[in-house]
Order: structure tokens, then C-alpha cells, then sequence
């Protein structure tokens, strides 16, 4: 039964990739359009995103305000990292890795090495490769804190899977069926 857990949430991991930062749309969006569009980008690794934790977001400082109630490129690739570190991390320490990262590397490089290490992260917690890969070519204690921060996020998704395995496991198959049925259909 962990197998076909693994195999169904593996076959949309497989396939799983974040658009990169010139990738993302820069014509800026409104609050609900912007939180349809992460939890759109994020639906694989069955991670939503709501107006109300946008706003919140922006409230505490960890994304800047949008200008004129536009969220633009920028903001949104902070957004789709914060939805991924929040299941780790408390919003606190994600704001200090945020300030971190915004003395050592430029939006547009930090976000695409963010996206590159979840793949490649994902891709070995889900068992579809044995070792990570070395991503970029610097080693800064910033690479080190990131990379650490989304093998955690990434075992908290597989921890959240099999807590499953609690219910009867006559059980699980529909409750599998029903929550990934479109990613089923697509094996």
C-alpha cells in the first residue's frame, strides 16, 4: 500500500516543475487571480493558497505590498516559496531566510535555484532518484539553509501522505481515488 502511495503521488512529482522566474507572469495580478495562479503552479504537491494568507503575507512583511493591487513576477516567486517553506518553518524564520537571500542573491537567480532544488529534492524523497543532484555552482551557507529547508518541506509532504496508513486500509484506495483522480487518470 506505501508503494502505491508512492507511485501516484510520484507520477505527479515526476512531472512536477515550477515555471522559472522569466517564466512567470509579470503583468501583474490581483489578489484572488494571484492566489488562483500559486495554488494553480503548487496543485501537485496539493498545496492551496488563499487571498486571506496572501495578505497576510504582505501583512507580516514577507512580500512587499503589491503597487496599485497588482502582485507582479517578483512577488509572486517570494509567494511560491513562502507556500512551500510555511509547512516547515515559522513565518518569522521564513522572513529571515527571505532577508537573507536579499543580500546574497538577486530575485530572479535565488527563486530559479529555489526551483531547481525542490525538483531535484522531490525527485529523491518520492524515490524516483537516488542522490541529489549539486544545483549551482556556489556553496554559500544561504544554498545550505535553503537546501535543508525544502528536504524538510518535502518529507513533511511524504509525512502527510502516509498518515493514511492510520485510517483502514479498505479505506485508503478510495480516499486516494477521490483526492487524485485526475493525477490516476493520467498514470
Amino acid at each position: 500500500m506505501e508503494q502505491m502511495i508512492r507511485d501516484v503521488i510520484g507520477a505527479s512529482v515526476k512531472e512536477f516543475r515550477l515555471p522559472r522566474y522569466e517564466e512567470i507572469p509579470d503583468v501583474g495580478l490581483y489578489l484572488e487571480q494571484t492566489a488562483h495562479c500559486l495554488t494553480e503552479y503548487l496543485k501537485p504537491l496539493d498545496i492551496a493558497v488563499t487571498g486571506s494568507m496572501v495578505s497576510n503575507y504582505v501583512k507580516r512583511d514577507l512580500v512587499k505590498n503589491p503597487v496599485k493591487k497588482l502582485y507582479d513576477r517578483e512577488r509572486i516567486a517570494y509567494l511560491l516559496f513562502i507556500a512551500v517553506a510555511k509547512s516547515v518553518l515559522p513565518l518569522e524564520d521564513i522572513q529571515l531566510l527571505i532577508r537573507i537571500q536579499q543580500v546574497t542573491y538577486a530575485p530572479e537567480v535565488a527563486y530559479d535555484y529555489f526551483c531547481c532544488e525542490l525538483e531535484n529534492v522531490l525527485q529523491v524523497v518520492f524515490g524516483l532518484k537516488d542522490t541529489l543532484d549539486e544545483v549551482g555552482v556556489e556553496h554559500t551557507d544561504a544554498k545550505v539553509m535553503l537546501r535543508n529547508t525544502i528536504i524538510a518541506a518535502a518529507y513533511s509532504m511524504i509525512c502527510g501522505l502516509f498518515l493514511y496508513r492510520d485510517l483502514s486500509w479498505k479505506d485508503l484506495p478510495k480516499i486516494l481515488a477521490e483526492k487524485y483522480a485526475d493525477r490516476i487518470s493520467r498514470l
